[in-house]
């Protein structure tokens, strides 16, 4: 299976909002510095609350758009 572009930005002008709002999150629930930070040393429950509520977010967001 060919995972190579599993993880591509499909919009790539979004890319700006999608980091912000991923410091954002991450500064919320208590990871300072995520930006900066090994991803590798955290454990998988930190970052898949960080990919979690911004999935949540988004869909909030669109949800009121409607």
């Amino acid at each position: 299976m060919n995972n190579s572009g599993r993880n591509r930005t499909l919009v790539p002008e979004a890319k700006e909002g999608l980091n912000r709002l991923k410091t954002e999150v991450a500064s919320e629930i208590g990871l300072q510095n995520y930006e900066g930070a090994d991803k590798g040393n955290l454990s998988s429950r930190q970052n898949g609350s960080v990919g979690g509520e911004m999935v949540k977010r988004m869909v909030q967001n669109y949800e009121q758009g409607l």
